[in-house]
C-alpha cells in the first residue's frame, strides 16, 4: 500500500506525544525573511522546532547560482542533529498553509535520504481551524546524530540541461512557477522575465484546493496525466525560480503516483545567470 506524503492535521494532534516524532515549522516570507522566525516564536504546533530557508534548508548564493542553492552535507547533518533528528526520526514538516516552503524541507530531508517525512496537509492554517493547541513554549532538544547519504540522482545541474540543448523537450521540464511569470508578463523576484524554452508550465497551486489543502491522490493522477500523460515512469524535471516551490511538483507526483523527478535546483534564477543561455 502506497504510503502518502502528508499527514492531516487531525492526524498529527494524535501523534503529538511521539517521542520519536519531530515537527519542523518552516514558515518563510520571501518579502520578510525573518518574519518566519518571528511567528514561529509568537506561536506553532507543540513541540515544533524551526527551519529557516535561507539559513537552514540553503546555502548562501553566489554570482553562479540560483537564489536557493543546496545546503553543505557537513552543515546540514548538524543542523538536523542539533534538531534532535537522526535517522531513524518520522519528521513532519509545515508552513503557514499551501506547502510552498515546507516542501523544500520535505525535498532536503529526502535527498538527504530520510524517506520518513511528511508534510502537513494545509499546514498552519487548516491546524489552527481545527483549534488544535500552539505553543509558545521553545521545546528542550537532546542533540542527536544524523548521518546524510545523499540521493544525489535526485539533482540536474545547469550543465546536464545545456548538454544538448536541441533534445531539451525530452527532459520533460516542469516549471512551477504561476503562468504570468512563466510567460514572462510579470517578474517580481528575478531580474530576467521568461523560461527555458522547450520547459513547461505547471504551477504548483494547481495540485491544491481552494483552501489550501492538497487534492486527493485520483484528482492529482488526471493533473498528472494531463502534463505527463498515462506513462507514470516517465522521467521528468522540476523546476521553478530558485528550487523551492519546484519542491511541491514532486511531492504532487509521487502522491499522484507518478515517478520521483530530478530537481533543477538552480532553477530560473540560475539559468538567467548567463545572457547565453537562451530564453523563451
Amino acid at each position: 500500500m502506497k504510503t502518502s506524503q502528508l499527514i492531516s492535521p487531525n492526524e498529527l494532534n494524535e501523534q503529538l506525544g511521539r517521542d520519536e516524532l519531530r515537527i519542523v515549522d518552516c514558515r518563510f516570507d520571501l518579502a520578510d525573511p525573518s518574519g518566519g522566525r518571528r511567528d514561529h516564536e509568537t506561536a506553532h504546533i507543540p513541540r515544533a522546532v524551526f527551519m529557516d530557508l535561507n539559513e537552514d534548508l540553503a546555502s548562501s548564493p553566489d554570482e553562479k547560482t540560483g537564489r536557493h542553492p543546496l545546503p553543505d552535507i557537513e552543515t546540514i547533518e548538524k543542523t538536523v542533529g542539533r534538531l534532535g533528528i537522526d535517522n531513524s526520526t518520522s519528521v513532519v514538516v509545515y508552513d503557514g498553509g499551501n506547502g510552498a516552503m515546507a516542501a523544500r524541507a520535505w525535498w532536503i530531508f529526502r535527498w538527504l535520504g530520510h524517506n520518513d517525512v511528511r508534510l502537513l496537509d494545509g499546514g498552519l492554517s487548516a491546524w489552527s481551524a481545527l483549534d488544535f493547541m500552539l505553543s509558545r513554549t521553545h521545546v528542550s532538544i537532546r542533540p542527536a546524530n544524523f548521518v546524510a547519504e545523499v540521493r544525489q540522482e535526485l539533482v540536474i545541474t545547469t550543465s546536464e540541461i545545456c548538454a544538448d540543448m536541441g533534445s531539451i523537450e525530452s527532459l520533460n521540464i516542469l516549471d512551477a512557477r504561476d503562468t504570468a511569470r512563466f510567460a514572462g508578463d510579470h517578474e517580481p523576484i528575478d531580474k530576467v522575465a521568461g523560461h527555458i524554452p522547450g520547459a513547461r508550465n505547471l504551477p504548483f497551486v494547481d495540485s491544491l484546493k481552494r483552501d489550501g489543502r492538497w487534492k486527493d491522490s485520483e484528482r492529482l493522477r488526471e493533473l498528472w496525466s494531463r502534463h505527463l500523460g498515462e506513462d507514470n515512469g516517465a522521467e521528468w524535471v522540476a523546476m521553478c525560480g530558485s528550487g523551492v516551490t519546484a519542491c511541491h511538483l514532486a511531492l504532487s507526483a509521487i502522491e499522484a503516483g507518478y515517478s520521483e523527478p530530478r530537481l533543477y535546483v538552480g532553477s530560473w534564477s540560475e539559468w538567467i545567470r548567463d545572457p547565453e543561455r537562451p530564453i523563451s
